[in-house]
């Protein structure tokens, strides 16, 4: 029954990706369309607004720029309403400022797509900063990444630019995010989820005793947060909570939300490609890893933590420390790979208390990258690992390696090995770091090989923008505020503007007729290639640190 759950989940995520992936690129291709009579109207208005007059076309590094500092100029004023919000309005309860360190922190953590929290939102935040901080950088970090993988799409299919960012942005939210979020909203509400702006409830307990019960304006952040692959919580508890996620309905609803979109790029990848298999390969690609790692989590959780069954305690239901009785392991087990492999970072169970071997799975979906991924950032890395395998394909048979039509040279290697490595490192180096410090070392709660996997899983949840975390850690320090928060930055710039140059580099080549010596990449041969160079550079990077960490805790519980 279990796994039939979890069949029937990624059967009705299949059938989305066609219409999905078609709708988004009527949105993108900037051609006439139908959604122009639904939109074109309130878009021309905004444009005006802004005084965008002229839509030309930007180049590749025009549009980092533009990308990069209209980020700078959100982060700034979201900055300043966190550290002056006790006297902000719709604050019933009184919120504090909050401190400078995590200011840091969150503004970097929601606006690189991230939602790292080192806060627990019904006390951390008021109202008016959940709504005009939090909820709107899900807003706009969302369709930033969207914005920058269509134009990443464009430059690799010989688009005649990578577009203008001011246009995609306004398009990714008035004809994606807005309406869908908005859709999502109304029915979450429908399934008992809080929409209120009243202040925290106030009821006696059964003992006699005074009980404070926050509530807010939970449905319209819980729709953003997961159809922009956000993550963030209203409550601290995130989608364990049942004002947040009430039921399996919801629950599914979610899971939907955070993994139709990231899962429809491929499609459109291969509309403006014009072959449709070219999208398919790199779906199925995605799919194969994403079911594999599901598997290795839903086997792990089903059999129960070896230790405990060491000692013949009953286990039947699998190991459901740290779960809710609601969703049980098969919707748990779903929801830790969705949210791990689309990078939203919800989470409806504790990834603290996932077994050992169980916990790889996130940790690898979120050191991979691009298994679907978030806004964008999925499909982007896994065309950079598409690129890589034709690469590695034409220096096998000696030929010049080409992708859709242009030549892959030096340049685009050197830029792609930028961004593959600064993956790691910014993984690898803090977390050492962690350990050798007296800084890091004391929010580390767990001794022995969980400790490592905790704090591993911090970095790791950072670089690859996910946000969730082995919430073992006293993370709300100077140390852990600040390191977090440059990997975040790292994590989310540095990669997407070394991809826009590649995109930009590719637009400028001249066509190469496709020829009997051309090497396809829209079939079954390539598919394989595609994963085996994943796992390939996947293991070779991280397999040791996970042998100390999950895997030598595991043993120790045999």
């Amino acid at each position: 029954m279990g796994i039939l759950q979890i069949v029937a989940v990624i059967v009705i995520l299949i059938l989305l990706v066609k219409p999905m992936g078609t709708y988004l690129y009527y949105v993108f291709s900037n051609e006439p369309n139908r959604t122009d009579r639904w939109f074109g109207g309130m878009e021309k208005g905004i444009y005006k607004l802004i005084g965008l007059k002229k839509r030309d076309g930007m180049s590749w590094k025009k549009y980092a720029l533009s990308f990069v500092l209209t980020n700078i100029v959100l982060v700034t004023f979201s900055y300043i309403f966190l550290r002056l919000q006790r006297g902000l309005p719709l604050n019933p309860n009184g919120i504090a400022d909050m401190e400078q360190t995590l200011s840091f922190n969150t503004v970097i953590s929601f606006m690189t797509n991230t939602n790292l929290q080192h806060y627990s939102g019904e006390t951390g935040l008021s109202y008016f900063s959940q709504m005009a901080v939090i909820t709107m950088m899900m807003f706009t970090s969302a369709a930033s990444g969207f914005s920058v993988a269509v134009a990443f799409v464009r430059g690799i299919t010989g688009r005649k630019s990578v577009g203008n960012f001011f246009e995609d942005f306004v398009k990714a939210h008035i004809r994606v995010f807005i309406p869908l979020a908005l859709l999502v909203s109304l029915v979450l509400v429908g399934l008992h989820v809080p929409q209120t702006l009243k202040p925290s409830l106030e009821v006696t307990t059964l003992e006699g005793q005074t009980q404070q019960i926050a509530i807010g304006p939970v449905a319209s952040l819980e729709s953003i947060k997961h159809l922009g692959t956000n993550g963030g919580g209203f409550f601290g508890a995130n989608s364990s909570h049942p004002f947040e996620n009430p039921n399996p309905l919801t629950n599914v609803l979610e899971i939907l939300s955070m993994w139709m979109l990231p899962a429809s790029l491929p499609y459109m990848y291969g509309l403006f490609a014009k072959n449709k298999r070219q999208g398919w390969v790199i779906f199925t690609a995605m799919m194969t890893l994403f079911v594999l790692l599901l598997s290795l989590n839903f086997y792990a959780e089903s059999k129960g933590n070896p230790a405990i069954n060491a000692l013949g305690i009953e286990s039947s239901q699998g190991s459901m420390e740290g779960k809710e009785v609601r969703f049980g392991i098969p919707q748990s087990s779903l929801f830790t790979s969705v949210t791990t492999a689309a990078t939203t970072g919800s989470v409806n169970n504790m990834h603290d208390t996932l077994t050992p071997l169980g916990g790889i799975t996130p940790l690898a979906l979120m050191m991979l990258n691009n298994v679907f991924g978030g806004k964008g950032v999925g499909l982007i890395n896994m065309l950079m690992y598409a690129i890589l395998g034709v690469f590695l394909c034409g220096l096998m048979v000696g030929r010049t390696p080409e992708f859709l039509g242009r030549k892959i040279e030096a340049k685009e290697m050197k830029l792609i090995a930028i961004a593959i490595l600064v993956h790691p490192f910014i993984i690898l180096v803090p977390t050492a770091a962690a350990f050798l410090t007296d800084l890091g070392q004391g929010a580390i709660t767990n001794t022995g090989f969980h400790g490592l996997s905790q704090v591993l899983y911090e970095y790791v949840s950072s670089a690859a923008n996910n946000g969730s975390g082995f919430e073992g850690l006293a993370d709300n320090t100077t140390f852990w505020n600040v390191t977090t928060g440059i990997v975040m930055l790292l994590g989310r710039y540095v990669s997407i503007i070394a991809m826009l140059a590649v995109a930009g580099s590719l637009l400028k080549k001249k066509p190469v007729p496709e020829t009997i010596g051309t090497f396809r990449t829209d079939n079954g041969l390539f598919t394989g290639i595609l994963i085996g160079t994943v796992v390939i550079i996947g293991a070779l990077t991280f397999l040791p640190v996970i042998v100390l960490g999950p895997i030598a805790e595991y043993l120790t519980l045999r």
